[in-house]
């Protein structure tokens, strides 16, 4: 999965890479950070998680009224607590949404206005009404008013009729919220006849919104966007209209979401022109539109997002070699003078490519820099992925003209690169260890009883991602296999990632077997569909040599779409440079060594933080070591620890992301290395069959839970409660991981969206108040996933009681708790 890279930035290029070039002296303006929204992102409060939102810097989101019929779940007030406390931006309510219909049941505007006055009321009393933006109407050249028709006069008595309602709920939504942000007019595609009517009616009618909206929802789009919006600024200009705010808030298809190669695409030309934008919602809600696994678990997409929400000061001009063109190599950078930095997240293009930086000031970086640069990979919609993996840093002069040239050589398409240029100083960056890997195309294997089906593609740009726009599916005879003839360059253990789709509705087996050998079973959790791919890991003892892996049906059908193999080396391990981290305060930044991880040092003084988002592959614990000059203090889940220079700390992490806050009165800190398994050594663990169980709750056999059955029946009422009595060795912090599955659902009758819903439970711990934690849909009823809860216990025995008085809370397989510092 890894691309590879030579040994040194300026070793000679391969034939005729392709070249990107980054510009540092022309600046773009701030970075807005404006196309990292989502479209039901949010589906209800903690879903997505604290920890996997806010390192994202959110600038806005769509989601429907409070009690809209469309989805079951989404609410624009509900989703605000979680949105607005981790950081977030504004949120447009999708107005139309209080409709259970789709397309909206067109029932007369007379039908309309008291929900609008409703909506309106609602959002008016929120005491944070003024980070909301109403849009009144949805895609109208489709919905009610049919304002695409080609036919001009028709067209016109069309547009007169969205006219007049527009300028109705218009005045009828400043009547409730004089304050009030509207958008609009909202379009599925740009029109340009509608938009020159639009603002020439809105000017003189005094209804002019204060942000304007369309929706980009073809490939097309990535060819089309930049004629669109240069074209929409002249008819402002035309209009003699003062520049509107832009919101694209419905972009990408399905095919791109997830894929870091594809959302660099999308992402580079709204920032570098400066709109926001909400990637679309064509499946289930509360995922970030595809880009957090379960509630906590970055993929490849959420961290292009998160690479995204790093970069600070202006973007610069970046000419890709082929501007506006589908699927072609683009990207986007940065230029800190400040922080004396330069970002650039370049993908979408296989093969060679030369990243050319231009206008290196050698006054702010010196006359060599450290170039970084690091892969974020394609993992799937539902397909966990570690902390991007580095693959080279190397130290290179500037040249006598001002440029560094980075080559990146054996690129993957559906990834995204981050190349980081910072001052080299003096000492040599420590050489990234990059493991030997390999990819291998189930459709290009040896298939029995199997067929290869096309995905997601240019022209069917709403199809499902899969890599190499082919998978194999109809794997459901009793012969069905898929061999892999593989290749490894020397024995030992490797790390098997199978890329995936399960559709059973429950966890469904294959039996892999390695040269005819004796087969193991592989276990596959649910996934949304066939082709919504998730990502399953395993480990593999191989000789030196060729081996044929072969993976049979089992137990229900699987659908594969690549394995990869990697060389296990060791315990996975991570460097977290501190000079990459978010900050608050004022912080500066050492460039004077570039040993270690290359980019120096981040300097703290008291009320100074940094916040490193650390990825765990399970809940469990492991060694955290701060490289640092100096004690510093680590706050995770509440707890804090003074932790001393290099010296090894053990933590307990969730599975997912964590947040790692780190203060000291005054520290450099190079990095924040983290290694480990996510041992449970020392953890405490409880069946529920070892609580007390009362008002209903009962106990329910369960094939796939832990110990054969899990606690069900648990709430919809006051009296209907767990209660388990856990032993804690001391009094202090602890992480409660809550083991559970539940498949709660309302079909509203939209083939693309799955509108799964959300439990929750009230969780008491001895006297302390009652805390309510939502747990999301785990996509079937034998599916167990875990939520991590930080909780205080006292040494000695502690109740800790889950009920819902008001609905059902999940199934509870068991419970875990770790000690945060172990």
């Amino acid at each position: 999965m890894a691309g590879t890279l030579p040994a040194a930035p300026s070793a000679a290029a391969a034939a005729d890479p392709q070249r990107l070039t980054v510009d540092l002296a022309a600046s773009e303006g701030p970075v807005m950070l404006g196309a990292n929204g989502a479209l039901y992102g949010l589906s209800d409060d903690g879903v997505p998680s604290d920890a996997a939102l806010e390192p994202l810097k959110v600038t806005s989101i769509s989601q429907k009224p409070e009690g809209g019929a469309q989805h079951p779940n989404g609410d624009a007030l509900t989703v605000s607590k979680s949105f607005f406390r981790n950081g977030g931006g504004e949120i447009n309510v999708m107005m139309q949404d209080i409709y259970a219909k789709w397309p909206y049941e067109d029932l007369g505007i007379d039908d309309y206005l008291p929900k609008v006055d409703k909506i309106v009321k609602e959002v008016a009393a929120d005491p944070n009404s003024d980070r909301f933006v109403y849009i009144p109407f949805n895609e109208p050249d489709q919905i009610w008013y049919k304002l695409d028709v080609a036919d001009q006069a028709q067209y016109e008595v069309n547009r007169d009729r969205f006219f007049k309602d527009w300028k109705t709920v218009y005045q009828r939504i400043r009547a409730i919220d004089p304050d009030a942000r509207i958008a609009g007019p909202n379009e599925a595609a740009y029109h340009t006849r509608l938009l020159r009517d639009f603002l020439a009616f809105a000017k003189r009618e005094n209804v002019l919104p204060q942000v304007m909206t369309w929706h980009e929802l073809g490939s097309g789009s990535l060819r089309d966007f930049q004629a669109h919006y240069d074209d929409y600024r002249s008819l402002e200009r035309e209009a003699g209209i003062a520049p509107l705010k832009i919101n694209i808030d419905e972009y990408a298809n399905r095919r791109d979401l997830s894929v870091p190669g594809q959302l660099v695409q999308w992402v580079s030309m709204f920032e570098r022109n400066k709109v926001y934008a909400n990637a679309a919602y064509w499946d289930a809600a509360g995922n970030l539109s595809g880009h957090v696994v379960r509630q906590n678990i970055p993929n490849g997409g959420w961290w292009f997002f998160r690479w995204y929400a790093g970069l600070t000061g202006d973007t610069v001009r970046v000419t890709p070699p082929r501007a506006n063109t589908i699927d072609t190599l683009q990207g986007l950078a940065s230029l800190d003078t400040s922080r004396r930095q330069a970002q650039v997240l370049l993908g979408g293009s296989d093969g060679d490519s030369d990243v050319v930086v231009e206008n290196v000031s050698r006054s702010l970086f010196g006359r060599t820099v450290t170039a970084t640069v690091a892969e974020a990979a394609w993992s799937g919609y539902e397909g966990q992925h570690a902390a991007p993996r580095v693959l080279a840093r190397t130290k290179v002069e500037v040249a006598d003209d001002g440029t560094v040239t980075v080559p990146l050589r054996g690129m993957h398409k559906m990834s995204a690169y981050r190349v980081v240029l910072t001052p080299g100083g003096s000492g040599t960056p420590a050489a990234p260890a990059v493991p030997w890997s390999a990819s291998y195309e189930a459709e290009d294997a040896a298939i029995t009883g199997g067929q290869v089906y096309t995905q997601g593609t240019v022209s069917n740009a709403n199809g499902y991602a899969a890599s190499g726009t082919k998978d194999v599916g109809s794997l459901n005879t009793a012969t069905s296999k898929v061999d892999f003839t593989v290749t490894v360059p020397r024995a030992g253990t490797y790390d098997l990632a199978i890329l995936y789709g399960n559709q059973s509705g429950a966890p469904a087996t294959q039996k892999l077997s390695v040269d005819g050998g004796a087969p193991v079973t592989v276990t596959y959790p649910s996934t949304e569909n066939w082709t919504y791919r998730a990502k399953k890991d395993v480990r593999v003892e191989l000789p030196a040599g060729t081996h044929v892996l072969t993976l049979a049906k089992g137990d229900a059908e699987v659908t594969l779409d690549r394995v990869d193999l990697t060389a296990r080396t060791g315990e996975p391990s991570a460097s977290y440079e501190a000079t990459l981290a978010d900050i608050s305060g004022k912080p500066s930044y050492d460039y004077s060594s570039s040993a270690g991880t290359g980019t120096g040092a981040l300097v703290l003084a008291g009320g100074d933080k940094a916040v490193f988002d650390v990825y765990a592959a399970r809940d469990g614990y492991y060694t955290v070591v701060p490289q640092t000059s100096a004690a510093v203090k680590l706050g995770l889940h509440g707890e804090t620890v003074t932790a001393a220079p290099g010296r090894p700390l053990r933590l307990y992490l969730v599975a997912g992301n964590n947040r790692v806050a780190v203060t000291a009165e005054r520290a450099a800190v190079r990095s924040l290395d983290v290694s480990g398994d996510g041992s449970t050594s020392g953890t405490l663990s409880y069946e529920g069959a070892s609580a007390t169980l009362a008002g209903g709750a009962r106990l329910v056999d369960s094939a796939h839970a832990s110990a054969g059955s899990h606690i069900g029946w648990l709430g919809n009422s006051a009296e209907s409660t767990a209660e388990f009595t856990v032993d804690a060795p001391t009094s202090g912090r602890y992480v409660l991981v809550v083991h559970y599955a539940h498949n709660d659902r309302r079909d509203n009758g939209h083939a693309y969206n799955t509108d799964i819903m959300s439990r929750t439970a009230d969780i008491t711990v001895g006297t302390a108040a009652p805390r309510k934690v939502t747990f999301k849909n785990t996509w079937s009823w034998d599916d167990y996933w875990t939520v991590g809860v930080p909780v205080d216990l006292k040494k000695g025995a502690n109740k800790v009681t889950f009920g819902n008085a008001s609905a059902w809370a999940p199934d509870i397989d068991r419970i875990e708790l770790g000690r945060v510092v172990g």
